[in-house]
């Protein structure tokens, strides 16, 4: 075990004491403790495994998380969400406003079991037209003091024909697509980038709408990660106007079923100017766009980011660091927006107090991805829990009484 980090033997060591020493008492607490709720006891026990998946280097973990996925080597979730956090967007009916951002499922390849593990909607992506292989490795950095996690993927991806090809059998299979009472489907939102070396932004955007629009409840515009040369400078005003006007046009000269076209949304990075979030907010508006994410991962490096080993690395900061940014920026837009879009909170979610804050602040629908790298599965029923109590304290029986909550005390 020499090859072993000493923290992580360190730790390994203390769960191997805690399983010797507590012998029969601890056994008979656990048979108590999960008798009524199996279905706990299997999130439970797969995140407890976490601490050995983490024994590999963070792209590789991840690797092996997406794989389990796939495979269905997750725990199921077949229990039903509690009312109050069912929330209707885009004429769509998520069970629970719990997302999983985009950046884990990065090509469509775990889908059934992502969604099974109770996530109210699964975002896939980000993916290019064209398959590339992202940036050189390593290129994804832990932070696990700070529960925080830099990352230079770059966009690798399979590209649009591989992705397509796997939400068709998706869908062939009842997966996604169009959901009724009585057919109920996954909801998966799909997030479409540009290929590091094209010069038509627009282009490659309609690409991915004319490839993948067909298999989303929503689609989204990522002009946000810092890790694609030159990408955040489609935020700018002039810029993403053309952009907008661009692929909205693409998807709405296309022909849509009963529920019409996917909903266009747009992700945003937590570290605009006031300048930038007022130009965006008033494109946003006035062209008719659908929704924001907000917000992506951050070039910032605050408080004790700063002065972690791992700090310097070049890349998109996520996790427990971001919260107050990514809170703050998303306070921002809804306020700019006058609350007229739908916002999808994400950025430093890792419990049911975090998406209630986001909540609060605008967002109609949360996103978590860091959270779930260092939680595993279990996080995910725990969560909805904790959001459920904190709705249930304040006296709101729904997520969308709380949307946005805050603004209206301050108007007050």
């Amino acid at each position: 075990m020499s090859w072993i980090h000493g923290s992580v033997r360190s730790q390994l060591r203390t769960y191997a004491k805690r399983i010797l020493i507590g012998g029969t008492a601890t056994a008979a607490g656990f048979v108590a403790a999960y008798r009524n709720d199996l279905t706990q006891l299997q999130f439970d026990t797969f995140s407890a495994f976490g601490p050995f998946l983490r024994l590999l280097d963070a792209e590789s973990s991840h690797n092996v998380a997406v794989w389990t996925a796939k495979h269905g080597i997750v725990p199921r979730d077949r229990r039903p969400d509690i009312a109050s956090l069912g929330i209707s967007v885009w004429g769509r009916e998520f069970p629970n406003p719990i997302g999983l951002a985009a950046g884990f499922d990065k090509d469509a390849d775990g889908v059934k079991g992502l969604l099974g593990m109770g996530f109210g909607f699964v975002e896939v992506g980000t993916i290019t037209p064209l398959p590339q292989p992202g940036n050189p490795k390593p290129r994804c950095f832990r932070l696990p003091e700070l529960g925080g996690i830099i990352n230079r993927y770059g966009f690798n991806s399979l590209g649009v024909d591989a992705v397509s090809q796997r939400l068709e059998t998706l869908r062939q299979q009842g997966l996604v697509g169009p959901s009724t009472p009585q057919a109920p489907r996954g909801l998966v939102g799909v997030n479409l980038g540009k290929n590091k070396t094209s010069e038509d932004a627009a282009a490659d955007y309609s690409v991915g709408v004319k490839k993948l629009g067909q298999f989303a409840d929503y689609l989204v515009i990522n002009i946000s990660s810092p890790n694609t040369p030159g990408l955040r400078a489609l935020q700018g005003r002039k810029e993403l106007e053309k952009l907008v006007k661009r692929v909205k046009n693409t998807r709405d000269q296309m022909q849509w079923g009963a529920r019409g076209p996917p909903p266009l949304l747009i992700k945003l990075a937590p570290d605009l100017t006031d300048t930038d979030k007022s130009d965006i907010a008033t494109v946003c508006l006035r062209l008719g766009v659908d929704g924001l994410v907000v917000s992506n991962t951050t070039i910032t490096r605050p408080g004790a980011v700063a002065d972690h080993p791992t700090g310097s690395e070049v890349g998109g900061l996520s996790g427990k660091p971001l919260l107050e940014l990514s809170t703050a920026a998303l306070a921002d837009m809804y306020r700019l927006t006058k609350g007229k879009l739908p916002i999808i909170g994400c950025g430093g979610v890792s419990s049911g107090e975090d998406a209630y804050r986001k909540i609060r602040a605008g967002a109609t629908l949360v996103q978590l991805y860091t959270a779930l790298a260092y939680e595993g599965p279990s996080i995910v029923p725990k969560m909805k829990q904790q959001l459920a109590a904190c709705l249930e304290a304040d006296g709101f029986t729904s997520v969308q009484e709380a949307v946005g909550v805050d603004h209206r005390i301050k108007q007050s």
